[in-house]
C-alpha cells in the first residue's frame, strides 16, 4: 500500500472536517437450516431488514431482552441467494477500486458454523467471493500484464521496477535453479477442487482499465493463530528427524505508516489458475479442527491479500517508466474470521479451549475498537483506539483510519440453538454500521498523453501492412527479403576468361548502375512514403487525441452520471428503508390507537361501574339512615316502655311497703288499744288505681322483633377464624400473666412477638394482640384484639382492627342470685303468715339477675 503524504495513526494530525466519509458497508447472509424439523429464529422481512424472535423454549426475562427485535443492513441475502449475486453486490466494486489504485478490506463475521468459509471460498461450481474476485481481476488486466520479475517486492511493503535485462536475468536464474521453488505456471495441472470453481458463463470483467499501464499481481496468505502470525506460503525445509515448528512473523510499519507482515512470502501470479494453486497450497496448511458444532471449524483468522502493482508506459508506449514514484500499489484483503463460540456448547478442552479463548478475545478487541471509533465520531471525543490489543485490529488499523473501503458480511445461522450468539452478532453489526471511514482519494493522473499503447500497436500494424503491400520485409521475414532482392535486375556472368576481355566488366557495371538507380528510386519512394506515413500518423494522432479528449470528457460526464445514478439509487434505497420504517411506525401507531381506544372503553366502563357503585352506596346510606331512624324510634319507645314499667314496679313495691307499714301500725295500735281501750278498726288502704296502668299498657307497644337489616360492619365469627390458613402476628406483651387455663387461644402458623416490628408484619396478613385487664369483680379478663395488616403508601405496614374476643374467668363458689321481674298484670293479693318474714323480705334490697358459669365466658364486642 503505497501512499505518499500519510501520517502515523494515532499521531497523524487531525484531518480536515470537509473530508467525505462513508459508513462501513455491512451485509447479512442467512444460511439454510440443516433440517426441516429444526426451529428457526431469524426471519427475513425485506431486502434490508431481518427480525429475530426468541425460540419457544426461551422465556423472556423481566427486562424484555428476548423480545422480537429487527435489524437493518445495507442488503440482506436470503437462503436462495447464489454466489454470483452476492459477489456482484459486495465484492465487484472492491475489484474496480483495486484497479483504480484504492485499497479494500472485506471480511466475514459470525458464529461458528454460520457459513463464513463457504461465503469466502465456496465449493466446486459455486465459487465464493475470493475466487470470483481473482477471476474478475485477471479477466480485466490480462492483456496488459507485465512480464515476470519486471515488478519486484522490496521486502518493505513496496514495489520496485526492474529493466528488461534484469527481469530476463531473474527469469533465467529461476529456470536454472531447479531447487528453488518456482512460481506456479499456468500450464500446470490445477487442483481438481478448484478446477470448476467458476462457471465461464458467470465470468465478470471491468471495462474501465487504463490501457497505458502495465500490471502485475502479487498474493500472500497468512493466518493469525493464538494471536501469532504465520505465513502459509512459506517453504520451510522439512526435517523428518527433528521437525521445526513454523516461525511466527511480526508486524512492522513502512515509511508511509502502513502496517505489513515482515518477511511474508509474496508470489507473483499471472492467471486465475495460478492464484488458485497458491491459495490451495496455503489452505492445506491452515489450522482446522472438529468440534461439537462444526465438523471443519476454523481455528484461526486467515488473511488472503491481493496486491496489484501498476506503472505507466513511456511516451512511445513500448516500455515501462523506470521511475519508482510512478508505481502505484493497491491491495485487497479478504479475511475469513474464525467464528465466536461458547465452550459449554463446543465442549472444548486442552488446545481447543485455548484456541477458542484467543478467538473470542480477538473478536472482543475488534468490537471494542469499533465502539471507541463510533464514540469518537459521534461524541467528538479523542479516545485512544486499542488497535494493538490484537494482531487482527493492529494489522487493519489503516483501513479504519481512512486507507480504503471496508465491507463486512455477517453470516447468520437461523437455528434456535444459536439465538443468543446471533443476538450478540446482530448488535455488533448494528454498531459497526454507524462507524464511518474516510473515502480514499483518487490517484494522480499521469502527465503523458493517453492512448500510447494503442497508438504504438496501431503504428506497428500499419507498418507491417504497408510493407506487406509493397512486398517489403515484414518483421524481418527472410522470404519477403529474398523476393525483394529477386525483383532487381539479374547480375550478368562475372567470370573473366581472358585478360583482354572488355565486355564483361562494362556489362557488370551497367547492371550495377541500373540496380543502383532502382535502389535510389526505391529509397526515395520509401522516404516519401515514410514522410507521408509520418504526416498521416501525425494527423491520425491529432484526430485521435481530439477524439480521446472528447471521449475523456464523455467518460467524465458518464462518470458523473453514474455517480448521480448511484446516489439516486442510494437515495431510493434509503427512501425504501424510510418507507418501510414509516409503515412499521404506522402499524405501531394503529396498534397504540387501538390500545388507546380499548383503554378508553375500559375506563368508561369502569367509570360507569364506579358511578353505579356510588349510586348504590348512596342508596345504601339512605336505607341505613332509614333503618337507623326506625331503630332509634323503636329503642326510644322501648326505653319509654321500660321506664314506665320500672316506675309501675317501684310504685307497686312502695304500695306493698305502705300496706305492710299500715298493717304493722294496725298491729301496734291494736296492742295499744287492748291495753288502753278499744281502738278504731283500721281502714284498709287503697291500692293505686290501675287505670293509669291500663292506659300505659294500651300505649305500650309490643317488644321489638329482631331486625333483619344490613349485617354489621364486623360480623361475628367463630373462635376458629383466628386459626385459619392465614399467617398471623401473635403479639403477647411481656407483662401478661400466664393463667394456666384450659381454654387458650391456639393460632397455628403464627409469628409470636413481644414487640411488633415491620419485618414480622411484612410477612403476615393478620394481627392479634393479647390484652389483660382487671374486671370489676376482681377477675382477670383477657381480650384478643384482631386486625388486618396492609401496606401503606410510604412503604411501611399498618394494622386495621376489626374484631375483639373477650375471655373472662369467674369463681364458681361466688353466690349468685336471680330474680324475675314481676309484672302488674300477673300479681295476686299479698298474704303472708309471718309478718316479720314479710317485712324482712320487703326490706331486703332487690338483687340483679346474674348468670353464673364455670370456667370462661366468652363474649364479643363490636
Amino acid at each position: 500500500m503505497q501512499r505518499a503524504g500519510k501520517g502515523r495513526t494515532p499521531r497523524r494530525p487531525k484531518k480536515p472536517s470537509n473530508i467525505e466519509k462513508d459508513p462501513v458497508g455491512v451485509y447479512c447472509r442467512i444460511r439454510p437450516l440443516g433440517g426441516e424439523d429444526e426451529e428457526c429464529c431469524v426471519e427475513m422481512i425485506s431486502s434490508s431488514t431481518i427480525q429475530l424472535h426468541a425460540p419457544d423454549g426461551l422465556k423472556a426475562n423481566r427486562n424484555g431482552e428476548y423480545k422480537e427485535t429487527q435489524y437493518c443492513f445495507k442488503k440482506v441475502f436470503g437462503i436462495k441467494t447464489t454466489q454470483i449475486e452476492l459477489f456482484e453486490d459486495v465484492a465487484k466494486t472492491l475489484i474496480e477500486d483495486l484497479i483504480h489504485c484504492k485499497n479494500g478490506l472485506l471480511f466475514t463475521y459470525g458464529v461458528t458454523g454460520s457459513g463464513k468459509t463457504y461465503t469466502m471460498t465456496g465449493s466446486p461450481g459455486e465459487g465464493g467471493l475470493l475466487p470470483r474476485s481473482l477471476d474478475m481481476l485477471f479477466n480485466s488486466i490480462g492483456p496488459f500484464q507485465a512480464k515476470r520479475f519486471v515488478f519486484k517486492p522490496d521486502e518493505k511493503n513496496g514495489i520496485e521496477v526492474q529493466n528488461q535485462l534484469d527481469a530476463l536475468l531473474e527469469r533465467q536464474k529461476r529456470d536454472s535453479q531447479q531447487s528453488v521453488p518456482k512460481t506456479p505456471s499456468s500450464r500446470q495441472r490445477v487442483d481438481p477442487e478448484f478446477a470448476d470453481m467458476i462457471n465461464p458463463d458467470q465470468a465478470c470483467k471491468f471495462e474501465g482499465v487504463d490501457e497505458d499501464c502495465c500490471y502485475s499481481v502479487f498474493v500472500s496468505y497468512i493466518e493469525i493463530y493464538n494471536n501469532y502470525i504465520y505465513d502459509l506460503l512459506e517453504d520451510a525445509p522439512f526435517d523428518p528427524i527433528r521437525p521445526k515448528p513454523p516461525q511466527s512473523k511480526i508486524l512492522r510499519e513502512d515509511q508511509n505508516h502502513n502496517m505489513y507482515v515482515a518477511g511474508c512470502t509474496e508470489v507473483e501470479v499471472k492467471s486465475t489458475e495460478e492464484a488458485f494453486d497458491v491459495f490451495w497450497k496455503g489452505q492445506k496448511k491452515r489450522r482446522i479442527a472438529n468440534t461439537e458444532l462444526n465438523r471443519e471449524s476454523s481455528r484461526s483468522h486467515s488473511v488472503f491479500t491481493v496486491k496489484l502493482a501498476q506503472a505507466p508506459l513511456d511516451a512511445d508506449g513500448d516500455h515501462i517508466l523506470q521511475d519508482k514514484s510512478q508505481v502505484n500499489v493497491s491491495q485487497l484483503c479478504l479475511v475469513d474470521l474464525a467464528g465466536s463460540e461458547r465452550t459449554n456448547r463446543t465442549r472444548a478442552e486442552g488446545s481447543r479451549l485455548r484456541e477458542a479463548g484467543n478467538i473470542n478475545q480477538s473478536l472482543m478487541t475488534l468490537r471494542t475498537c469499533m465502539e471507541v471509533l463510533r464514540e469518537n465520531q459521534m461524541c467528538g471525543t479523542n479516545r485512544m483506539v486499542p488497535y494493538r490489543d490484537s494482531k487482527v485490529t493492529h494489522l487493519f488499523k489503516n483501513y479504519f483510519d481512512g486507507e480504503g473501503k471496508v465491507r463486512m458480511v455477517v453470516c447468520v445461522n437461523p437455528k434456535a440453538e444459536d439465538y443468543e450468539e446471533t443476538l450478540l452478532v446482530m448488535r455488533f453489526a448494528e454498531m459497526t454500521q454507524e462507524v464511518e471511514v474516510a473515502r480514499p482519494v483518487d490517484r494522480p493522473i499521469c502527465g503523458l498523453t493517453p492512448g500510447r499503447r494503442q497508438r504504438n500497436q496501431a503504428f506497428k500494424d500499419e507498418l507491417s501492412r504497408r510493407l506487406e503491400e509493397r512486398g517489403g520485409p515484414v518483421n524481418g521475414d527472410p522470404v519477403q527479403l529474398n523476393q525483394l532482392i529477386e525483383s532487381l535486375p539479374p547480375l550478368p556472368p562475372c567470370e573473366l576468361s581472358d585478360p583482354s576481355d572488355d565486355q564483361t566488366l562494362p556489362r557488370l557495371m551497367e547492371v550495377l548502375e541500373r540496380r543502383y538507380r532502382i535502389r535510389q528510386k526505391m529509397t526515395e519512394q520509401f522516404n516519401q512514403t515514410a514522410n507521408n506515413m509520418k504526416f498521416a500518423l501525425q494527423q491520425f494522432e491529432s484526430q485521435f487525441s481530439s477524439k480521446e479528449n472528447v471521449l475523456h470528457d464523455q467518460r467524465s460526464k458518464l462518470g458523473e452520471k453514474d455517480k448521480v445514478i448511484a446516489n439516486q439509487r442510494t437515495e431510493i434505497e434509503r427512501l425504501k428503508t424510510l418507507e418501510y420504517k414509516i409503515d412499521i411506525l404506522q402499524k405501531t401507531t394503529e396498534m397504540y390507537e387501538q390500545d388507546k381506544r380499548s383503554l378508553q372503553q375500559e375506563l368508561e366502563s369502569r367509570e360507569q361501574r364506579l358511578q353505579k357503585e356510588l349510586a348504590e352506596r348512596r342508596r345504601m346510606e339512605q336505607r341505613m339512615q332509614g333503618v337507623v331512624t326506625d331503630t332509634k324510634l323503636k329503642w326510644e319507645r322501648e326505653c319509654e316502655r321500660r321506664v314506665n314499667a320500672k316506675q309501675l314496679e317501684l310504685q307497686n313495691k312502695l304500695w306493698v311497703k305502705d300496706e305492710k307499714l299500715k298493717q304493722l301500725k294496725a298491729i301496734v295500735t291494736e296492742n295499744g288499744g287492748a291495753s288502753g281501750g278499744p281502738a278504731e278498726p283500721p281502714r284498709k288502704p287503697e291500692r293505686p288505681s290501675r287505670e293509669r296502668d291500663r292506659n300505659v299498657a294500651q300505649k305500650r307497644s309490643a317488644s321489638p322483633t329482631p331486625l333483619s337489616t344490613v349485617p354489621p360492619v364486623h360480623p361475628m365469627h367463630r373462635r376458629s377464624h383466628s386459626a385459619g390458613g392465614e399467617k398471623w402476628v401473635d403479639h403477647k406483651p411481656a407483662s401478661n400473666l400466664d393463667l394456666d387455663t384450659v381454654m387458650q387461644p391456639i393460632i397455628p402458623n403464627a409469628i409470636k412477638v413481644s414487640t411488633p416490628n415491620e419485618k414480622a408484619l411484612s410477612k403476615c396478613h393478620r394481627y392479634v394482640l393479647r390484652h389483660q385487664e382487671l374486671a370489676s369483680d376482681g377477675e382477670i379478663e383477657t381480650k384478643l384484639i384482631k386486625g388486618n395488616v396492609f401496606k401503606t403508601r410510604g412503604g411501611g405496614q399498618a394494622v386495621e382492627f376489626t374484631d375483639i374476643e373477650t375471655l373472662k374467668q369467674e369463681d364458681p363458689t361466688a353466690p349468685s342470685f336471680s330474680r324475675k321481674r314481676r309484672s302488674g298484670s300477673g300479681e295476686g293479693p299479698a298474704q303472708t303468715d309471718d309478718i316479720e318474714n314479710r317485712v324482712s323480705s320487703m326490706l331486703k334490697p332487690p338483687v340483679a339477675n346474674i348468670s353464673s358459669s364455670h370456667g370462661y365466658q366468652k363474649r364479643r364486642r363490636p
